[in-house]
């Protein structure tokens, strides 16, 4: 999945002849471009009804976690029991820490 705010990093600029320092810095780079591609962290999803338009959104964070002014909002099994949710409606379990949808 793309992450609009993660981009590929400006590698350094090649000597003319072999360097090791430049081989190091190079392979240190790509090694953490690559270990983002290949842990991009948990992926939680949200769906608000406001008005009658529909809006889902994907996080790419961990429940319970903010990061700066980021929640989840999703509502939670409370909503549930309380019958506040329809049919279909995804909601947060946060007993067992999954996604649920409304029966």
């Amino acid at each position: 999945m793309s992450d609009p705010l993660f981009r590929a990093p400006r590698l350094p600029s090649s000597t003319v002849e072999y360097s090791q320092d430049f081989m190091e810095q190079l392979l240190s780079v790509l090694r953490l471009y690559f270990n983002r591609l290949d842990n991009p962290g948990a992926i939680l999803a949200s769906t608000q009804n406001l008005d009658n338009v529909i809006t889902t959104a994907l996080s790419f964070s961990q429940p319970g976690v903010t990061a700066g002014t980021l929640r989840i909002s999703l509502p939670t099994q409370v909503d549930q029991a309380a019958g506040r949710l329809k049919t279909g409606d995804v909601y947060y379990d946060t007993s067992s820490f999954v996604l649920k949808v409304a029966p």
